[in-house]
């Protein structure tokens, strides 16, 4: 049982963290390079946030929305 778990370990910590381990010393020499990807994630969440709103304001500009109160169930 003791060899599947050192198994376990010798994967995390040979194979599967090796990204993490090159990302950790990528940052002691460029911090932005380091965090790209955060950048990028940043990114896409922004601009899926200004296409949400667009869409909203289009919805909002055409009156397509039943803003009556008792429209939606849960507002009763």
């Amino acid at each position: 049982m003791k060899d599947l778990f050192e198994a376990i370990e010798s994967l995390f910590v040979d194979v599967l963290f090796l990204p993490m381990d090159a990302l950790r010393a990528l940052e002691l020499e460029s911090w932005g390079a380091a965090n790209i990807l955060n950048w990028l994630f940043m990114l896409i969440g922004f601009v899926a946030f200004v296409y949400w709103m667009k869409q909203l304001k289009q919805f909002n500009d055409n009156n397509e929305e039943d803003r009556d109160p008792t429209a939606h169930s849960f507002l009763n």
